[in-house]
């Protein structure tokens, strides 16, 4: 073996992680990336490299995800909480991730139906036809408000089956509800609120050494996601002056403080929200602050 080598892992200490294909594959990729593992995708391959020999990647869809942890083909993964309880797999949920960049808030799947239509509630849907890709949660929605309807599976464009007079409803995944009203449907009920998890076999983390990696993934990611938000802000003040400046500041504890060699002057630091410091700025250097220097972070623990 070269100097330069990296030695194999051992097979018993590799944890197989399954990442998302789909709408959040970049967006996890990057929060990985903060987080201090590379994972590379080739257009074809999915079965990603990291650069860490004690995990295993593997793409696969959201909608599928807790069917493969819960089997044990993978140790854990990400998921939603709506397939998660649509599957009905057994699974640990390690923690929540609300991806902020990815998706503002968590989202939502809505009950929508023809905008000029009559129907204004779910009662109004009794015996009538209801389009979805969550079929399970549905059915259990319509039936704990004693509604009968049939509800059909969706392979996708559930929008379009309204519109087309497939459906005379349907029950779908949203953020802001735009596209829904761009189809000339109008949302009239939630079913339910989701966003991503981070899940695990639970046989996995009955193991030491895969508990222990996935508690420090989800330690990073989550430290990824707190800083997606803040900035450090670094400045000089004279010592005369600090306690008034330092008073102006919002931060997560106080401020760190140190005093510039030689001088009356001490160095600031904090850490903020982003969105604060185009309106702390001016005012910060309005009272005395110089060298005005914002960072971005990486992560937040």
């Amino acid at each position: 073996m070269s100097a330069n080598a990296q030695p194999l892992a051992n097979p018993a200490k590799v944890l197989k992680l399954g990442l998302p294909k789909g709408s959040l594959e970049e967006y996890t990729l990057s929060l990985f990336a903060r987080s201090g593992w590379r994972i590379s995708v080739g257009s074809r391959n999915y079965f990603p490299s990291i650069n860490d020999p004690e995990i295993a990647c593997t793409l696969c869809r959201t909608q599928e995800m807790t069917r493969y942890v819960a089997q044990g083909v993978l140790d854990c993964g990400f998921t939603g909480k709506d397939w998660r309880l649509e599957n009905g797999c057994e699974v640990e949920v390690i923690t929540d991730l609300i991806y902020s960049k990815a998706s503002p808030t968590a989202a939502r799947w809505v009950l929508a139906v023809p905008g000029d239509g009559s129907v204004v509630s779910a009662a109004d849907l009794k015996g009538k036809k209801v389009a979805t890709e969550l079929p399970g949660l549905t059915r259990k929605w319509f039936a704990e408000r004693g509604v009968p309807v049939e509800v059909e599976f969706s392979w996708g464009a559930t929008e379009a089956k309204v519109v087309n007079g497939l459906a005379d409803a349907i029950v779908e995944v949203t953020e802001t509800g735009s596209t829904i009203k761009a189809h000339g449907l109008k949302i009239i009920d939630e079913i339910m609120t989701t966003y991503t998890e981070f899940v695990a076999n639970p046989l996995a983390i009955l193991d030491e050494f895969k508990l222990a990696k996935i508690q420090q993934i989800a330690l990073l990611l989550k430290g990824a996601l707190a800083a997606e938000s803040l900035v450090g802000l670094k400045m000089n003040v004279r010592e005369k002056d600090a306690d008034h400046l330092i008073a102006l500041l919002p931060s997560l504890n106080a401020p760190t403080v140190a005093h510039l060699y030689r001088t009356d002057w001490l160095s600031v630091e904090v850490v903020i929200a982003a969105h604060v410091v185009r309106e702390l700025a001016p005012v910060l250097l309005a009272n005395g602050a110089e060298g005005i220097i914002e960072y971005p972070l990486n992560k937040v623990i």
